[in-house]
């Protein structure tokens, strides 16, 4: 089973992408909203992303569904515990982040629920009364982008550059020390600050 992916971006095709691990290229379905946080990157950047992988008897063409963070497959999973929501139902209908929906469903917002695509007024009281109460820590993440502004991509190209131009990392390892960074402290604002914390991060591996 496949967990997580990190690779190459070969293409955007529809509703997914094309990445290549391995020399394997992998067809990776995206959620609107991860597939929003993807219009940046360019063909042939690094990427990563965690998996949620998913194989029946009735559908026995593995699908791939992909998202930038471990808490939006955590999210996703809950979403889809839900009744009559399967996994490609919930990739079509999560069409904004997943802090605002879970903010939606704590609130008990049947009106904003159904603004997502494919959920209409049943569904939408089927996801509050299966998910309500469950919520917190996800709708936690809509409070936190509102108080910390995010690392530009700029500010993480620079960092990267240096440390594989100056520094001798290979691209997939300041990727990870980059990410791991930001994920340590979301109010770094400055390429000095995500440098100070990727010592951080080297320090405590």
């Amino acid at each position: 089973m496949i967990g997580y992916l990190e690779g190459k971006l070969l293409s955007r095709e529809g509703d997914g992408i094309l990445l290549l691990a391995n020399q394997v290229g992998y067809e990776v379905l995206l959620p609107v909203f991860v597939m929003n946080a993807f219009s940046g990157k360019q063909i042939g950047e690094e990427v990563s992303l965690h998996i949620y992988y998913q194989q029946t008897e009735r559908q026995p063409k593995p699908v791939l569904i992909g998202f930038n963070h471990e808490l939006e497959k955590a999210f996703f999973q809950l979403f889809i515990s839900v009744e009559a929501i399967g996994p490609l139902k919930a990739a079509r209908a999560l069409t904004q982040p997943i802090g605002d929906v879970a903010a939606y469903i704590e609130a008990g917002d049947v009106d904003k629920l159904k603004t997502m695509k494919g959920i209409g007024n049943r569904t939408a009281q089927k996801i509050i009364a299966t998910l309500k109460g469950k919520m917190g820590r996800f709708a936690l993440v809509r409070e936190a982008a509102e108080r910390e502004p995010a690392v530009t991509e700029e500010v993480e190209r620079q960092v990267i550059d240096v440390l594989v131009r100056q520094l001798g990392h290979k691209l997939t390892e300041a990727r990870q020390l980059v990410n791991r960074a930001i994920q340590n402290n979301r109010a770094i604002t400055t390429p000095e600050e995500l440098f100070e914390e990727v010592y951080r991060v080297q320090r405590g591996m």
